[in-house]
């Protein structure tokens, strides 16, 4: 059986109440009395409840991250940045895979009330958004605005078709085609935004096509180019996307960058080991997650952002599926 605080008590000989005030830090106890009672705790393998003591402190140091899946290489490494920064501030992350499920969302807004989460990132399309403001908590978004009143952090979407659209069109590119993720997404909005803006001043017109990006339909991508033998530049709103469709050309022949120009996004690891390497628009990961904590702790200390929605720049980086 696991020893409890009255354990501790007992064998330090002193009240529940002054083994309580040593292990939370608060209310005065004697220096002996204190060596004499962590002793105990060390003798026994004494551990606290966290939870108990949240509650008592009003800080649980716990940080809630919600996800709308964990597949994409992008969540991943946004969480381990999150973590990576909560470690190094004293702060425990605990995560949530929504899936895109409105019914699992409220089932989470259940427990973060219960367990005294101290704030919440959210790097999800949250369909719930009304019910956050019951929450009492700071909350941030990452690659998503669900509120112009919560604090978001993006990278810069529209800039991002700007130049995937130029680098096609420097290319030589002029029957494109964006294959895009769902069209209610903010981020695929703002990048189609900045694709339509640069192809419009070159008098360019392209094609739109909406697919999963987490498991595209390989099929239906295989329909789509053949169906349009002219497409000849290619913007995909994930690397992965732009994997499957690089997959498909090849199975029809088409050259690539000869033929069809293609252009990724996120700048995966496996963009340099494909055959022929991936040009791709590379959004900083890793600082949006950093950020993003950083900017949650400073709402938890009630410190006043200088910016409610910062944007973070993205670049291009050119590889071998372009000319």
């Amino acid at each position: 059986m696991k020893p409890t605080i009255k354990d501790v008590a007992k064998k330090a000989n002193v009240s529940i109440s002054t083994v309580s005030r040593v292990i939370n830090q608060k209310g005065y106890v004697h220096e002996d009395t204190r060596v004499i009672i962590d002793k105990a705790i060390k003798d026994l393998g004494f551990v606290p409840n966290q939870l108990a003591r949240s509650l008592t402190n009003r800080s649980s140091k716990i940080i809630a991250v919600i996800v709308p899946h964990i597949g994409p290489y992008f969540y991943g490494e946004l969480l381990e940045s999150i973590e990576s920064q909560a470690q190094a501030n004293g702060y425990k992350i605990m995560f949530f895979n929504v899936q895109d499920d409105p019914e699992r969302e409220l089932e989470y807004i259940k427990f973060f009330e219960q367990y005294n989460i101290e704030g919440i990132i959210i790097a999800s399309n949250f369909q719930n958004a009304s019910k956050l403001d019951e929450m009492k908590v700071p909350i941030i978004t990452v690659d998503h605005i669900l509120d112009e009143n919560i604090p978001s952090i993006t990278a810069d979407s529209v800039k991002a078709g700007e130049l995937a659209a130029r680098r096609l069109i420097q290319g030589g590119s002029k029957n494109l085609a964006i294959f895009r993720g769902p069209s209610f997404l903010m981020t695929t909005k703002e990048r189609t935004l900045g694709f339509k803006k640069e192809i419009k001043s070159h008098n360019i017109h392209a094609e739109i096509f909406d697919f999963d990006l987490v498991n595209p339909d390989a099929k239906l991508i295989e329909q789509v180019l053949r169906a349009n033998p002219q497409i000849d530049g290619i913007f995909a709103y994930s690397d992965t996307l732009a994997l499957v469709i690089s997959s498909i050309l090849k199975k029809l022949g088409r050259r690539i960058p000869e033929d069809v120009q293609i252009i990724g996004y996120d700048n995966t690891p496996f963009c340099s080991w494909i055959n022929p390497p991936l040009t791709t628009i590379a959004q900083p990961i890793s600082l949006l997650g950093k950020q993003a904590f950083l900017n949650l702790t400073r709402l938890i200390r009630g410190v006043e952002l200088p910016t409610l929605h910062e944007v973070m720049d993205v670049e291009l980086i050119e590889r071998n599926s372009t000319k």
